[in-house]
């Protein structure tokens, strides 16, 4: 199968109008490789039969898998480890001055485990005494099924410190697979859901203490980057941190935010 310019171009206008997700000319064949094993699934002839379902289904869910399927969904266990050593001394600063309830947004979850690292990291500089909730959402449906579930195979937790992985990680073997679930006193601060960082309308209130987008702004373009520097600065608390990837640079959009460190930003 081949995938025709003109049927690319109609596929990534799809995305980026109901995504944000720009894809550039060199994606074309990351997005034919993808759309492949869709394609067969559905059994379909091509890219532009394909093309045409997507169009025609009225129900949404098939727009949904194709996002999913063109997501990417890099992380893992405390990635870009000097962020969560400001967010716990920022949680101590806090809670020593009296602060008891905190409010934290993971806006790319992927997978779970960057709001599973901020979980460690809260109960770990917190304890138990405090009102701690984490939001973590995500566009892909799929990441955000195995980030609930909360279970990793043992090559995804081998970086992490054995004492952290003892206190918040059962081990288990299913079907002779070593695997770690995390334990229910750390899910049961972290409350997950579906959120599409392009639309109008986000079901979030603040005010938020903390704000992680890291990684994902580098997919939108820079006018969707300037109005969610926007909108995380409204929804931040006065004092409110705001952290986003270290290739991601809010040099010319970060408003009135003050940057205290590479990628965090200061309401």
């Amino acid at each position: 199968m081949t995938l025709d310019n003109r049927t690319f171009d109609n596929i990534r206008d799809t995305v980026y109008r109901h995504s944000g997700i720009a894809l550039a000319d060199h994606k074309k064949t990351l997005v034919s490789s993808r759309l492949g094993k869709r394609i067969r699934v559905l059994g379909l002839d091509g890219f532009k039969d394909y093309y045409d379902y997507l169009r025609d289904d009225e129900s949404g869910r098939e727009l949904i898998l194709l996002i999913d399927a063109i997501s990417t969904n890099v992380t893992h266990f405390f990635r870009e480890a000097k962020h969560f050593e400001v967010l716990a001394a920022a949680l101590r600063e806090r809670y020593d001055k009296g602060q008891r309830k905190f409010r934290i947004w993971c806006a790319a979850s992927s997978t779970g485990e960057e709001p599973y690292s901020l979980a460690i990291t809260v109960r770990e500089s917190l304890g138990d005494d405090a009102d701690a909730r984490i939001l973590a959402t995500d566009i892909s449906t799929g990441v955000l099924a195995r980030a609930q579930r909360g279970v990793y195979e043992q090559k995804h937790v081998e970086k992490m410190d054995p004492e952290v992985l003892r206190r918040w990680f059962m081990r288990g073997n299913g079907g002779g697979e070593v695997s770690f679930q995390v334990r229910p006193e750390l899910r049961g601060i972290v409350n997950f859901g579906r959120l599409n960082l392009s639309e109008q309308d986000w079901p979030i209130k603040g005010p938020l203490d903390m704000i992680f987008c890291r990684n994902v702004m580098i997919y939108f373009d820079n006018d969707l980057r300037a109005r969610l520097v926007e909108r995380f600065y409204s929804l931040l608390r006065e004092g409110g941190l705001l952290f986003t990837g270290l290739s991601e640079s809010l040099t010319k959009m970060a408003g009135e935010f003050n940057k205290i460190q590479p990628s965090v930003y200061l309401k």
